[in-house]
């Protein structure tokens, strides 16, 4: 009996073999797959006067450079992969300790041992079909967000997701295109999306509270109950414009 390659294989069965990058190292976590954004119209209760510090340690030492590799001064820890175009961006890792996470350009999360250099996991962040016949860009421009136990990240590829810090698993994942970096007040993600909204998403369940149309994606800054985005001042309890 003739042997069949690993590459007629994945053409056999290309929809099991297309759901993973098979290039990049550490466990692997299922792409997720979702429909349009349900928004419940609903009001935001009351919030606290200043938003969580979600970036991590300013003065965290690792850097990134557009190749996704990852380096310690001259050291390079973590030997990236890249894609044909990327979209220019100021990726950088946020340092926890021994460990640091980042986004890459080909739409994964990482947490990395800067120990051992190992990956500890690799989560997929970008809705299926961008990966299988659908939109190509799938990079993550904005900052990955640490809050305790849980990372938070989102991608040009349709996602905005809650990961597991521990394993990379998925808490949830919601349908939205995030190109610049979002704000987290107690319970509440502040998401601009590349769609021309801004987002209210509760991060216990990943429900979509309110969204409003803003005029510039920018990243958006929280003052008492406004939010700012650009020069729009929005009530964040219900998305109204106040001007």
């Amino acid at each position: 009996m003739k042997k069949i390659s690993p590459f007629l294989l994945c053409l056999i069965a290309l929809s099991s073999c297309s759901k993973h990058d098979p290039i990049l190292p550490g466990v692997r976590h299922d792409i997720f797959d979702t429909t349009d954004v349900y928004v419940a119209n609903q009001d935001i209760p009351g919030l606290s006067k200043n938003a969580k510090d979600i970036y991590g340690d300013q003065d965290c030492k690792y850097r990134q450079d557009a190749l996704n590799n990852i380096w310690f001064e001259e050291s390079k820890i973590y030997t990236g992969f890249t894609t044909d175009s990327v979209v220019q961006s100021n990726q950088s890792p946020i340092c926890d300790g021994q460990f640091i996470y980042t986004g890459l350009s080909t739409g994964e999360v990482i947490k990395v041992n800067t120990k051992n250099k190992k990956v500890v996991w690799t989560a997929d962040v970008f809705r299926e079909n961008n990966l299988t016949g659908g939109a190509a860009v799938v990079d993550i421009v904005a900052h990955v967000g640490l809050d305790g136990k849980y990372v938070y990240a989102g991608g040009l590829g349709d996602a905005f997701c809650k990961l597991n810090a521990n394993n990379g698993n998925k808490v949830w994942c919601v349908n939205i295109s995030v190109p610049v970096d979002f704000i987290i007040v107690d319970n509440f993600a502040f998401v601009v999306g590349a769609d021309g909204n801004l987002y209210a998403v509760n991060t216990d369940k990943g429900s979509v509270y309110w969204k409003s149309e803003i005029k510039k994606q920018k990243t958006p800054q929280y003052d008492g109950e406004i939010i700012k985005v650009g020069k729009q001042h929005i009530n964040y309890k219900n998305g109204e414009i106040i001007k």
